[in-house]
């Protein structure tokens, strides 16, 4: 193109061939670095690739613009527009057939000279070429040629001159009768053939975008518009197509050709070539004047526009192929998002426009990510133990599967349920249990002054915490014993109240009963195999002989520790004498004990009376251990201070022992919103918080959150049974939840519901809806309205009205384990329900229904070919907890 920046076509049929047109014409082909191909001169284009030149072709001065013949033979012909308006087939030395050879060198002269801007190619009809030249006021503008046609013998003697004087002797490589002549009196500067209709030419006119239909050439539909230049056509879409006007790009849509759908604005600088990605749906390049960016504009998710405000939604980005300034680009036919782009000074640069990636994380805790075409899945590698595995969603999944937490009674068998493995969770799970055990029939001794001011609404106890039962500690006393089992009669000093011993109940140590008595509690730690424990605790309850059997048992057991006996050995020259060797020795070697409960055994004996940090502060020891202790030695002064700051840390930390002293109360949720903001547990938080109910606690909005997350990953993991037992559950300890009815069977004649029981299901997906009738065997077998008297619909299988009792379904000559009812006295509710489809309105009984599309997919009524169960997405889909 002479005088102007070069431009790069590719060819329409060799995937690694393209042409350089500027003053001349340039073949290039595309290889590999490694290739035997490649030769020594050959232009790099990328690290991989670099091109080679095959042909230059340099006869045909003053181009303006080149389109390349669509079709496969002659493979090499272009043709060129020039700057006197004439059209000129050549070739790049490539094809030698005769088809060729009669073709080039021929030459399509307009009556009037002046600029061609624009060609293009039929691609059916690919013998029509259309040519758009700039206004002349005698003239049309945009001229189609036959370029299998011969010179017009009654051509002007102006014309003919002008071909003997340019030397060409043979009149049958000039035409100048074109096949059709449109748009008189205009300018066209883009042309784009329409690919849904091969008579359909779109252009680019001086004032409007014009579509011409070639099989009525007097009329045109047009649009008023500035965005004339580089109209386009979207390969993926045939009705979307593009144009621009300066910084501006026009996305319209030909079905609603008013107006443009879509205006993308550009940067300042006027644009200069607007490209659709012919391998990707949806995606436009366009380039800027002295840029050396291209920016895409992403519109495959872009909806198709209904109302005239619509706009479709794009993902904008930018890509630079190169450091200097682009002259042009093209993207590759058939590589996926690839492109090669020139400089003004010929320099190329081969390129790919990588796509976004796009994470998506299952419910099972698979990664996927698609990249493009390519879909890949990341597996994680190591077997049971791995990072999986340790994900809460997979834990969570898991207890899921076992039932976690649906255990009412034995309440502390969920821990195991869980795994066993997790000691807040342990904890937890007791501490409920022993909510439940001790709660209703101790809190109400504490609670009368409550109750009578509260006699006109009762309501269940919830457990408060211990953190308030100490508060209201009241009537403390005092009491010295001493110890079990020791030379020393030394005594130490306890405190006793109805509150302490509840709290030792709910702590664990004791049972209920008129006195103290550790002994079941130790029983159970031994059999654990928690012998430092197990000894600590008798050692707190002031029996040295206790404590120093359990060590002994400890270290004889099976796989106990035999350093046990020796810790029993220095439990058993215990003194009470400050300045004795024992208690020096103690003091400054009991930090080097592995195990907490051995550490704390001898900061005891060698603490000042009152003073116990060391026991109450080491965050090894379980928390219901430290409470336990706090509640026998501390006074009323100390013990509501110290479960106080505890409170404060189980909270701050989430620390699912904490439970134990907030109680399911207002503290028990910002503990538990702790805890599921560290780990993301919300099957336990949901769980948990709902032995709250009824009450407040259950109603907090983080408390509804959690649920109805738990309730979405069941349904994302498919696991519709589980979920379903969870509501079940959750309705009985919250009645509040249960569901209102929202969908009602109503008559045809009356609208009154047909429901005695006024009961409805709600209907699942887009398929069937199903209404159960329930009640009393002779209320179901009603088959008219109770408010009208009008008959129900049949039945499409039995046609019995809807109402009567489910049997075999006729014709099937078998009958259903599901559907038939003969051997069973009672009635099947489900298949009794009212199912109908949404979509063609016929149904019946939903037994009878769902035996039918069994064996078919069309619907049971004659002459419908609806494909009825296939619409109930919902119901296609087979439940994971199924087995």
């Amino acid at each position: 193109m002479s005088g102007s920046k070069p431009d790069i076509l590719w060819s329409p049929h060799h995937v690694d061939r393209f042409v350089i047109c500027d003053s001349e014409l340039s073949l290039y082909r595309i290889e590999s670095l490694g290739s035997a191909e490649a030769k020594a001169g050959a232009l790099p284009l990328s690290e991989e690739t670099a091109a080679t030149l095959l042909a230059i072709n340099s006869d045909t001065p003053y181009m303006k613009c080149v389109a390349w013949y669509p079709k496969h033979e002659p493979e090499c012909l272009l043709a060129v527009g020039q700057a006197n308006g004439r059209v000129v087939l050549t070739s790049l030395g490539q094809s030698h057939n005769t088809k060729c050879k009669e073709l080039m060198g021929k030459e399509f002269v307009p009556k009037h000279a002046r600029q061609c801007n624009t060609l293009a190619w039929n691609p059916m009809e690919s013998h029509w070429l259309a040519a758009g030249l700039d206004k002349h006021r005698a003239d049309f503008s945009v001229l189609i040629w036959d370029i299998s046609s011969k010179f017009a013998p009654e051509a002007s003697v102006a014309t003919e001159k002008i071909r003997l004087s340019s030397g060409d002797a043979d009149s049958g490589m000039v035409v100048t009768k074109p096949l059709y002549e449109l748009g008189q009196n205009d300018a066209c500067l883009s042309l784009c053939w329409l690919p849904r209709d091969q008579k359909l030419l779109l252009a680019g006119m001086h004032r409007n975008l014009a579509i011409f239909d070639l099989r009525s050439t007097s009329q045109k539909m047009f649009v008023n518009t500035k965005a004339i230049q580089g109209v386009t056509v979207d390969p993926h879409f045939h009705d979307r197509v593009a144009s621009f006007f300066e910084g501006q790009v026009a996305i319209w849509d030909l079905r609603k050709f008013e107006k443009p759908v879509l205006t993308l604005t550009e940067q300042p600088k006027p644009l200069t070539k607007v490209a659709w990605c012919p391998t990707r749906t949806g995606l436009l390049a366009t380039l800027t004047r002295d840029s050396n960016i291209v920016r895409l504009y992403d519109m495959q998710h872009a909806p198709t526009p209904i109302g005239d405000e619509t706009e479709p939604t794009i993902i904008e980005r930018s890509v630079q192929p190169c450091e200097s300034v682009i002259s042009s680009f093209a993207w590759h036919p058939s590589s996926q998002n690839r492109m090669v782009a020139v400089s003004p000074n010929r320099a190329m640069t081969d390129f790919t426009v990588f796509e976004r990636i796009s994470l998506a994380w299952s419910s099972t805790t698979s990664l996927m990510w698609a990249c493009g075409r390519h879909l890949y899945e990341c597996t994680e590698e190591g077997g049971e133990g791995g990072a999986a595995d340790q994900d809460i969603a997979t834990k969570m999944r898991q207890r899921a599967q076992s039932r976690y937490g649906h255990d009412t009674i034995q309440v502390w068998r969920n821990h195991l349920l869980a795994g066993g493995d997790d000691p807040q969770l342990k904890s937890l799970w007791y501490t409920l249990y022993y909510i439940l055990k001790y709660t209703v029939s101790l809190m109400k001794q504490y609670t009368e002054d409550l109750e009578q001011k509260q006699q006109g609404n009762k309501q269940p106890l919830v457990y408060s915490g211990i953190k308030n039962i100490v508060k209201s500690s009241s009537g403390t006393t005092e009491s010295r014993r001493c110890w079990s089992g020791s030379d020393r009669q030394t005594d130490v000093l306890r405190f006793h109240s109805e509150e302490r011993s509840l709290a030792l109940q709910l702590c664990g140590w004791i049972k209920r009963g008129p006195e103290i008595d550790v002994e079941p509690f130790l029983k159970s730690l031994e059999q654990e195999g928690e012998w430092e424990r197990a000894a600590a605790v008798a050692l707190f309850n002031l029996d040295i002989r206790r404590a120093i059997q359990i060590l002994n048992k400890g270290a004889s057991s099976e796989k106990g520790d035999l350093n046990l006996n020796v810790v029993a050995m220095a439990l058993s020259g215990y003194t009470d004498e400050k300045n004795s060797l024992w208690r020096e020795m103690c003091s400054s070697l009991r930090l080097q004990l592995n195990n907490p409960y051995l550490c704390v055994m001898f900061a005891f004996l060698t603490s000042e009376p009152g003073a116990y940090d060391a026991v109450l502060y080491e965050s090894s020891v379980a928390v219901r251990d430290r409470v336990a202790f706090a509640c026998m030695f501390l006074n009323d002064t100390q013990l509501p201070r110290y479960i106080e700051k505890l409170t404060n840390e189980m909270k701050e930390a989430g620390n699912l022992e904490g439970i134990l002293l907030t109680g399911l109360t207002k503290d028990g949720v910002d503990l538990m919103e702790s805890y599921v903001d560290r780990t993301g547990d919300v099957q336990t938080a949901s769980f948990c918080m709902l032995k709250g109910s009824p009450g407040e606690v259950v109603k907090d909005q983080r408390v509804q959150r959690w649920i109805e997350n738990y309730r979405n990953l069941l349904d994302a993991w498919r696991f519709w049974h589980k979920r379903a037992e969870f509501d079940i559950h959750r309705s009985k300890l919250d009645p509040s939840s249960k569901p209102v009815a929202q969908v009602f069977v109503s008559c045809n004649f009356c609208g009154k519901s047909i429901s005695y029981s006024c009961s409805a299901m709600p209907h699942q997906g887009r398929g069937f809806s199903q209404y159960g009738v329930s009640g009393s065997p002779t209320k179901s077998k009603v088959t008219s309205c109770p408010g009208c008297r009008k008959p129900l619909p049949r039945c499409a299988l039995c046609l019995m009205n809807m109402g009567t009792p489910v049997s075999s379904c006729p014709g099937t000559g078998k009958s259903d384990e599901k559907v038939d009812l003969s051997k069973d006295k009672k009635l099947a509710q489900f298949n009794n329900w009212f199912t109908w489809c949404h979509n063609c309105r016929h149904g019946g009984h939903a037994g009878h229904m769902l035996s039918w599309f069994r064996d078919h997919t069309e619907c049971p009524v004659s002459a419908c070919t609806c494909k009825c169960m296939q619409l109930d997405t919902t119901g296609n889909l087979v439940p994971s907890d199924s087995a």
